[in-house]
């Protein structure tokens, strides 16, 4: 089901932020939210998780579905493990032994398993940020909203996440978005990058890439003409 924002506004003060905005999201996809610091797109994507309410406007679409969301600080329980945090928002949604087979299995995937019984304070700022999306990534949300969610992650990690994320959305229907600063991130991931600026936040560009992910290393020229055209884009 498609995720449509009709008229969407939110002001904080004197400044208007969302402006009437209009935008159709399908599902399916991973889009990349492109844009510079300041212009909205956190404020527009906590109004899609229900975290900030809107001041006018509706989004559609929502009715019925979960979200995950790896937010830019990683808003862990300090007094709980790395398993309990992660346990923490399962355990609501799924029984007890599922739930713990899920932490186990994402706490794997971002290679923290010896690290599961660690609290926070214990934790590099990357390491925090890999429970973050493990968390995330084990609620199993029907939508998946990333806000930078790889920064303090070494390359090979962070490939090995986005590959994850790309063939898990191959698997389940669900609509992802990524919000980054980081070019090459957008590339590697993305089926459609919208590039915005504000604020007010606008859509000033929508490119979708035209080759699935596992075949874009083998044309180099085509992405790198993608990238050529996000960088020299005047917001």
């Amino acid at each position: 089901m498609e995720l449509t924002i009709n008229n969407l506004k939110k002001s904080f003060g004197n400044l208007k932020v969302l402006d009437s905005l209009n935008l159709i999201f399908k599902p399916n996809k991973v889009y990349c939210i492109f844009g510079p610091s300041g212009c909205g797109k956190t404020t527009l994507f906590n109004i899609i998780a229900g975290i900030l309410p809107a001041d006018g406007g509706e989004i559609k679409g929502l009715e019925g579905k979960k979200i995950s969301y790896v937010f830019q600080e990683d808003r862990l329980l300090p007094w709980a493990t790395v398993e309990e945090n992660i346990l923490f928002v399962l355990e609501s949604h799924y029984k007890k032994e599922e739930a713990k087979k899920l932490s186990d299995k994402y706490i794997s995937l971002v290679n923290l398993s010896e690290f599961k019984n660690h609290y926070p304070h214990e934790l590099s700022g990357g390491m925090k940020q890999r429970v973050c999306i493990a968390r995330a990534l084990a609620f199993r949300g029907d939508i998946l909203i990333m806000d930078e969610p790889f920064k303090g992650l070494h390359l090979e990690l962070k490939k090995s996440l986005m590959d994850y994320i790309i063939n898990y959305l191959k698997e389940n229907n669900k609509a992802v978005f990524f919000i980054t600063h980081d070019i090459d991130e957008a590339l590697y991931l993305g089926d459609c990058i919208y590039v915005f600026s504000g604020p007010p936040i606008k859509l000033k560009k929508e490119i979708e890439i035209k080759i699935p992910p596992d075949e874009r290393k083998k044309d180099k020229e085509y992405m790198e003409k993608l990238k050529e055209e996000i960088i020299n884009f005047d917001f």
